[in-house]
């Protein structure tokens, strides 16, 4: 005899997790089955030494959407919060980048930043107000999408004619010319490059990086926040708001297939041969790992399981743990900066430098880094007089020359650690125990196909109407009673629940409407 649910949710990252919370607030009895032990996907805190933790893959909380916040009553505790960009530079004249204002740079870059910040939060907050819907069909005349878009076009003409059309010229571009164009410091010109590529397959000089910059921003502006006790309590916050409001939450239950039976759902099976059924069944998986794995493509149309199978989602950025016995000396540092974030992007020609070796299946000889020392607020995540240290670091392409073997770690490794002394020279020594994982590797841990962690790439062509796909960029897969609610979806990656919400909000609606 097997169990019977109004919705079976496979995986447990937090977009699941908040999809599974809302669905069972509107009296659905929901299961979530999650393959780890650990609830919250790549968003966890895990022990990777001896007495050090660290959030395993998401570090850095700057998009949990305020409609997630209020729907689900969440009052995550910060460690840090509002955090200051430190861009560094290896003779110690590092400049400092927040929201408003940069400091360290000529007065004429300052009030470019400042007009430049200006103008793209404004672009940022149109995409945001339509990140927390889902995106209209194009080619239907449906009233409501019909109205989206109408909704769509007359918010960029509340822009002014200027802006809108400021905004329609920049959307496609690189931010190698627009930081070029408008500034002449080179760390400025590099922190800004870096923000609009981190954890894309994407270089300054690529088009889109305008829009992934835009994309970041719409959270809260870009202002970055570490969680008490690391990402993985936003994700045990979320479980429990789950649990509080009905839903059974099972680990270490790995999905084996979703159950089609006569062309639509009928539960999940799991690996040790276990059996749920339900006539509704809610991914966060991603699309690749959903149609062509838990599904199969024999159970979907022939051109919509090409089109998943082409989905752009190969990983390249890999992440960096290091357990220290004390902070590494940084010059031009004052010891409260090491709660801020920190990069290495001395220009956008070194981010580009960075990117090239990637696009031939190599990695960065000379990387970019984003750093955090979490522990330098958060006490219980290292030893007493320890600290951790926090690092994405591209680029590792997932499709490395060869594959990642230990002795291509170790060589990405080695330039990582050099890249790192000529602005810590006492790093090495300080080292106790060290993490690296590549896209392979976070894809193994964490499920991931591709080892990407927006689950598909943050291009034109895969964002807003058409992501992941055409044919199922509604959260809706064509196949009676699959939906999808995880990065791959509308809006995209990094922990903001936009896609969970929206994703519970649509089955909702369509069942009303039923």
């Amino acid at each position: 005899m097997t169990d019977s649910y109004d919705a079976i949710v496979v995986g447990a990252g937090h977009n699941g997790l908040v999809c599974s919370a809302l669905l069972a607030k509107a009296g659905k009895k929901v299961l979530v089955l999650e393959a780890n032990e650990q609830v919250g996907g790549a968003a966890i805190t895990r022990e990777f030494a001896d007495g050090y933790s660290v959030s395993a893959c998401a570090h850095l909380l700057y998009q949990l959407q305020p409609e997630v916040r209020k729907d689900l009553k969440l009052t995550t505790r910060l460690a840090s919060e509002d955090m200051t960009t430190i861009a560094l530079s290896a003779d110690g004249n590092h400049i400092r980048l927040t929201a408003d204002s940069v400091e360290g740079v000529s007065d004429d870059d300052a009030e470019q930043y400042r007009r430049f910040r200006k103008r793209m939060t404004r672009f940022s907050d149109l995409l945001r107000k339509y990140f927390n819907k889902p995106p209209p069909r194009l080619g239907t005349m449906a009233f409501n999408d019909l109205f989206t878009l109408g909704q769509l076009g007359l918010d960029m003409r509340m822009l002014g004619k200027e802006e809108m059309q400021e905004f329609l010229r920049l959307i496609g571009m690189n931010i190698h010319d627009e930081v070029t164009e408008r500034f002449d410091n080179p760390l400025l010109k590099g922190a800004i490059s870096l923000d609009a590529v981190l954890g894309t397959h994407l270089g300054p000089r690529s088009p889109n990086t305008i829009m992934t910059y835009l994309y970041r921003l719409a959270g809260d502006h870009g202002r970055a926040a570490i969680p008490a006790g690391g990402m993985g309590s936003v994700s045990n916050e979320l479980a429990h708001a789950a649990r509080n409001a009905g839903v059974t939450i099972r680990t270490g239950m790995p999905v084996k297939r979703i159950v089609i039976t006569n062309g639509r759902a009928t539960g999940v099976e799991t690996v040790s041969g276990d059996r749920f059924d339900s006539l509704m069944v809610i991914s966060n998986a991603d699309p690749k790992t959903t149609v062509m794995k838990l599904i199969g493509a024999k159970h979907a149309e022939t051109g919509f399981a090409r089109r998943i199978s082409h989905i752009r989602a190969k990983g390249n950025a890999a992440k960096l743990h290091l357990a220290l016995d004390g902070l590494p000396a940084i010059e031009g540092l004052s010891k409260k900066d090491y709660a801020e974030r920190i990069v290495i992007a001395p220009d956008e020609h070194y981010v580009e430098r960075a990117f090239n070796p990637a696009k031939y299946g190599k990695s960065s000889p000379l990387p970019v880094i984003e750093i955090t020392f979490p522990s330098f607020r958060d006490e219980t995540l290292a030893p007493t007089g320890k600290h951790v240290m926090s690092a994405v670091v591209q680029y590792a392409p997932y499709a490395l020359k060869g594959g990642w073997n230990e002795e291509a770690k170790a060589e990405f490794m080695k330039a990582i650690i050099s890249t790192l002394v000529e602005y810590m020279p006492d790093i090495e020594r300080r080292i106790t125990a060290s993490e690296l994982l590549t896209p392979a590797d976070i894809e193994s841990e964490f499920h991931i196909s591709g080892g990407h962690w927006h689950h598909a790439e943050l291009t034109l062509d895969q964002f807003l109407f058409v992501r992941p796909v055409n044919g199922a960029a509604q959260y809706r897969l064509p196949i009676d009673g699959v939906y999808l609610c995880g990065a791959g979806t509308h809006p995209g990656g990094g922990v903001s629940g936009a896609a969970g919400r929206n994703a519970a909000r649509t089955i909702l609606k369509r069942e009303k409407a039923a």
